[in-house]
């Protein structure tokens, strides 16, 4: 029998799934342009492309279904490496935060939490794909990019209107074709899968570029190509947004290329061949700045994603560097002069922890502290909960936790990272975060919760 409790949160998480799709069209296809994170090859710079359609939903990650009413619908992609599948089905919060709902989405994040949470998510909707090894433990392959984007890299998205019925011939096509993989780098990439869903919708609106990309596709191309595709039908609506990295400790990703940018703006490729053929080299110079590879900014125009609000204009760089200032004279204040508030203490916050779940299923990280467990709320909806009064020392992690998000989210970069709204409410907790902590006590002595104990192995047989 369910709680009054369990009822009133559900239906405020109706709510918010509601709010959040008031700055999303009713029926729409997104190109989801991910920029490049990691060293691992020469097409790692190229980036990953999927698509988020707003009607269409996973009944599993392989079975589509019309969404219902509140629904935010899915991320389809290709990955290889997953199964045999050719193409997984997400909902779209899990996909970006690997999390299912907007309050359990955490504020800083390191490897360990990433992880923990990505299986998490696993264990509970994708064994189908992923199952566990024999052993019982987490498998290999590519299945971790399906879940938790947003960890990793940075997302530019280009929405275009569509209609329901477009959405209903979808999910009979792609629910009775085989779904078998046949992935190929070259000729059947993750560029070609989003290509062929989009152009499904619109026949021939994405297409390869033989120039600038050698006849290979890439994420970059099919971006530049819908844009031109909405210029020419105008009657459709279509909107631009960047759904930012989370700050954390992962590396930052990079700006995503196409093939002939990355070989031209890659020193390990391009000086060799200047060396070895000058000739060759001009040539690839030549077709990069006659294709305008480099000209394209997927940045231009782009309002900001947070599921729990509207598209909004990115901070201004103004007021950026007036709340830069600001922090760092709050950081710098009478409460922090035997604490210092330096971004780089973050790292103890994690060595120091072991990450698990709240009651409401809500990420935290677990200390010891004697024979004490102390519970940490490192979500929007938990930040300020937990088993530690309002004067314990341990509230200085909460508020270096959140000093760090801030110090993440002010930085200048390519990308924008951050709305006007997004800043104000991460400052409110840490103004609330700063009244409860007592000034004057002293920071407490924490010891890492060895593996498998408390929180986690309590509730062993209910992963949320």
């Amino acid at each position: 029998m369910l709680s009054w409790g369990k009822i009133l949160r559900g239906l405020g998480t109706l709510l918010v799934l509601a709010w959040s799709c008031a700055g999303l069209a009713q029926s729409s296809a997104t190109l989801l342009l991910e920029e490049p994170y990691g060293k691992l090859g020469f097409f790692t710079a190229t980036g990953h492309a999927a698509v988020y359609l707003s009607g269409v939903c996973a009944e599993t990650p392989l079975v589509l279904r019309p969404c219902a009413p509140g629904e935010l619908g899915a991320v389809i992609s290709r990955y290889d490496g997953v199964g045999d599948f050719d193409w997984v089905a997400i909902p779209l919060i899990p996909y970006l935060y690997a999390v299912e709902q907007p309050d359990d989405i955490p504020l800083f994040v390191d490897a360990k939490m990433v992880s923990f949470l990505r299986d998490q998510y696993r264990r509970k909707h994708l064994e189908e794909v992923a199952p566990d090894k024999s052993d019982g433990k987490t498998p290999g392959g590519n299945w971790y990019e399906l879940v938790g984007t947003s960890y990793d890299r940075a997302t530019y998205a280009f929405q275009i209107e569509t209609t329901s019925a477009q959405d209903e011939a979808f999910i009979r096509a792609y629910n009775s074709a085989p779904n078998r993989s046949h992935f190929r780098t070259v000729s059947s990439n993750c560029a070609d899968f989003a290509k062929n869903v989009i152009n499904f919708y619109f026949p021939r609106a994405l297409h390869r570029s033989v120039i600038a990309d050698v006849g290979i596709a890439t994420p970059k191309q099919m971006a530049k190509t819908l844009i031109k595709y909405s210029d020419r039908h105008r009657q459709l609506e279509f909107s631009r947004f960047v759904i930012p990295q989370i700050p954390g400790s992962m590396a930052r990703s990079t700006p995503v290329h196409g093939v002939v940018e990355s070989f031209f703006k890659s020193k390990k490729y391009i000086v060799p061949s200047v060396v070895v053929s000058p000739i060759f080299a001009g040539c690839v110079a030549a077709v990069y700045v006659g294709s305008g590879a480099g000209h394209f900014d997927p940045a231009r125009q782009a309002l900001v994603f947070n599921p729990g609000r509207e598209l909004e204009e990115p901070l201004g760089a103004e007021d950026r560097r007036s709340y830069q200032s600001e922090l760092k004279h709050l950081v710098a204040g009478p409460a922090q002069e035997t604490h210092g508030a330096k971004p780089a203490k973050w790292g103890q916050l994690f060595r120091n922890s072991a990450p698990d779940f709240d009651a409401q299923g809500r990420p935290v990280l677990l200390f010891y502290r004697g024979d004490e467990v102390v519970s940490l709320g490192v979500a929007g909806g938990n930040i300020l909960e937990g088993n530690i009064a309002d004067n314990d020392p341990a509230n200085r992690f909460t508020q270096e936790f959140l000093e760090a998000r801030l110090y993440a989210e002010l930085q200048r970069g390519s990308t924008p990272k951050v709305s006007e709204s997004d800043i104000a409410r991460d400052w409110d907790l840490l103004q609330k975060s700063r009244n409860r902590l007592d000034t004057e006590a002293s920071t407490g002595s924490v010891r890492a919760l060895p593996s498998g104990s408390a929180g986690r192995s309590e509730r062993a047989g209910n992963r949320p």
